[in-house]
């Protein structure tokens, strides 16, 4: 339901103008005109919401697009240092772990004899059908996932209804007909680790902290069993543990600035233990951020958007893996998502010193589900919602009105208790969360400050485009230190 990153391809490299960035006022009308025009759309049935999808009738759900077509105003963007802001390619990952997680090669066509005789091609399945929850690409079904858990497989797929076979829905709804766990198997996607934390005692005395190895050498360690590692304030200071980055993880830096990167453990009031990642990328900047990163990925393949990020808008990033991502024990719940950021802030106020006035809460796709949670809890100095969802049912059911006691991430009830200004980001052209979702959210936040609607713009490529980062640096940069 909600996949983490697709396919996102380099950007272009193109320096950007030093006049690029428009006044406040046009930013608001350019906000106010994608508002109107998407609204159209959706009246008329010809938009990304709910009707436009059941107007076309006998094409099915429309196909994922995770490249903006080329055109005014859809433009893509690179800055000129460093490499280009892109997140981790899925299929990329698949290719890399080897041909047994690579998808299979399409069929050949048919014979010209028989071309009347093919099959029609079936409607695209939901991301539930598309790939299964439990079973993670090169890793075989008896095997545990990346959190410690037992993965449970997929049914084969059978006679399909709206998408699903029986086989899916009895899976999803009946083992077991919990609510809690319905919801973990259709939100959660955790990946195979691409890194693992060495304790010093593992490298030995005086031993240099390692260098991205082949993805054989992290296989290995991968594959051993993850000693205890030390807790929070058990002594071990910040810099003890180091970082093993496997080649899944794409690394774009040199050892430079891995070396600036820090890991550690904490324990969560569930009882689990968390992998936490603090990113210096500014050691004079005034803000950090509580990054709660997408589905699907984990804090290895993150990384080198953060030190792309962090050095970009002037701020270090503190991160951490979600219960059953990563080097994260537990399980994937919505449960242990509030627990997990919980952990995160208080380690970043306790081991590092960051007073709230200069905490800046970040959440992208499913991570905006505990940020909303934190700051309805806490005030800090902003919240930034990147393709927020209202609810899971909303996600799932479009025409959902009201919250039920069973919807998991209510997130739309929470964000009225948000105190902090909030920055809304979300594209018009998701199909993964309606466009319908961020602009919920931007209506119901108290301090709302003006959103970015990015037209054109899908689920997975909105950091492609040239006003994610101006929209971002005039936020931290300006408009913060004046509110």
């Amino acid at each position: 339901m909600l996949p983490g990153p697709g396919k996102v391809p380099a950007p272009l490299s193109v320096e950007p103008r030093p006049d690029a960035r428009p006044c406040a006022a046009s930013r608001r009308g350019r906000c106010r005109a994608v508002t109107r025009k998407w609204r159209r759309r959706r009246a008329c049935g010809s938009g990304n919401g709910s009707g436009g999808r059941r107007a076309r009738a006998g094409h099915g759900r429309r196909r994922r697009l995770c490249v903006p077509r080329a055109g005014p105003g859809r433009p893509r963007f690179a800055w000129a240092p460093g490499p280009p802001l892109t997140r981790p390619s899925s299929e990329c990952r698949a290719r890399r772990a080897g041909p047994a997680s690579c998808p299979p090669p399409p069929p050949p066509p048919p014979a010209a004899g028989r071309a009347g005789c093919s099959r029609p091609p079936r409607s695209p399945a939901r991301s539930l059908a598309a790939r299964p929850r439990s079973v993670l690409p090169g890793q075989p079904a008896s095997q545990p996932a990346g959190g410690g858990h037992q993965a449970v497989p997929m049914p084969e797929p059978g006679p399909r209804m709206n998408g699903f076979s029986l086989g899916e829905l009895c899976w999803l709804f009946c083992c077991p007909p919990c609510p809690s766990r319905i919801a973990a198997k259709l939100a959660f996607l955790p990946p195979e680790p691409t890194y693992t934390v060495l304790a010093p005692e593992q490298r030995g005395p005086g031993a240099p902290a390692p260098a991205p190895a082949p993805a054989a050498a992290a296989a290995n360690a991968a594959a051993q069993p993850a000693p205890q590692q030390p807790e929070e304030g058990a002594g071990a200071g910040p810099g003890a543990c180091s970082l093993h980055l496997s080649e899944r993880a794409d690394w774009q830096y040199s050892q430079r600035e891995l070396d600036a990167v820090e890991v550690f453990f904490s324990r969560t009031a569930r009882d689990n233990r968390l992998g936490c990642m603090f990113v210096r990328c500014a050691p004079s900047s005034r803000y950090t951020l509580l990054f709660s990163h997408g589905n699907a990925v984990d804090l290895g393949q993150m990384c080198s958007f953060y030190i792309g990020l962090g050095s970009r808008i002037n701020c270090n990033i503190f991160s951490y893996d979600y219960s059953g991502y990563g080097v994260s024990s537990g399980k994937p719940s919505e449960k242990n998502l509030y627990a997990d950021i919980d952990a995160a802030w208080q380690a970043l106020r306790t081991r590092y010193g960051v007073s709230p006035e200069n905490i800046i809460l970040y959440g992208q796709s499913i991570g905006t589900v505990p940020t909303v949670d934190l700051a309805s809890r806490y005030e800090c100095a902003a919240v930034i919602l990147h393709s927020p969802l209202m609810s899971g049912l909303r996600v799932a059911f479009p025409d959902t009105r009201k919250t039920y006691c069973f919807d998991a991430f209510p997130s739309i009830d929470k964000i009225s208790k948000v105190t902090s200004p909030v920055l809304v980001i979300h594209g018009t052209e998701d199909e993964v969360i309606d466009f319908s979702h961020g602009l919920a959210m931007y209506e119901r936040c108290p301090r709302a400050v003006e959103p970015l609607w990015v037209e054109g713009a899908g689920h997975n490529d909105i950091e492609l485009y040239a006003q994610y980062l101006e929209r971002l640096k005039q936020f931290i940069s300006h408009e913060l230190p004046n509110s």
